[in-house]
């Protein structure tokens, strides 16, 4: 079961004149091992395609909870469908890298929107699940099961999880980034 989240934070630019940029991150999976001596790690992405991250800078782990700290790529190649070789500037060493596994690994969303199939389930961060013509919320995070979807948003300042799968889902309207579902009757009276 694959969890993926996205995350909005408020950064700071000294040098911008005060002013405060809103930057959003995607989980897109996490480093998972080690890999060789000069400290390249692996790391699994739930992206929807092979992948060398080509043009990709940086990348980004969480070290507290909403600060995001930027790691630059130095080199990429793949490994697997759902896995790419990441040596990271810096990171020279086994155990340099060991310290960073199993740490999830996030985009911003400029870098997310252009890595990722838009045709898998990751894709789907950031849209508004509408029921009955009523926009529940912005899906914060999905989970991979085997025969559905399960988005997490924000209902009623609580976290709700919402199943997509063939019998709930209506349409997906990719311009206007919002998925349109008929929930079970009920199923949102538990978060109330």
């Amino acid at each position: 079961m694959q969890k993926l989240r996205a995350v909005k934070r408020l950064v700071y630019i000294p040098f911008l004149s005060f002013k405060f940029i809103m930057s959003q991150y995607f989980k897109i999976g996490k480093f998972a091992a080690s890999f060789g001596l000069g400290g390249e790690l692996v790391l699994q992405h739930s992206l929807g395609k092979k992948t060398t991250l080509k043009g990709l800078e940086a990348v980004f782990i969480e070290a507290q909870q909403d600060n995001f700290m930027p790691y630059f790529i130095e080199s990429t190649s793949i490994k697997s469908d759902t896995e790419t070789y990441v040596k990271l500037e810096g990171i020279n060493t086994k155990e340099a890298a060991r310290i960073l596994t199993p740490k999830e690994v996030w985009l911003e969303e400029a870098d997310f929107n252009k890595h990722t199939q838009k045709s898998a389930p990751i894709a789907f961060l950031g849209f508004s699940i509408i029921d009955e013509e009523k926009d529940l919320g912005e899906i914060i995070e999905v989970i991979e099961q085997p025969h559905q979807i399960l988005c997490t948003i924000m209902y009623k300042g609580k976290e709700a999880l919402i199943p997509i799968h063939e019998a709930s889902l209506i349409k997906i309207d990719k311009k206007n980034k919002k998925i349109f579902v008929e929930l079970p009757d009920g199923l949102l009276e538990i978060y109330d």
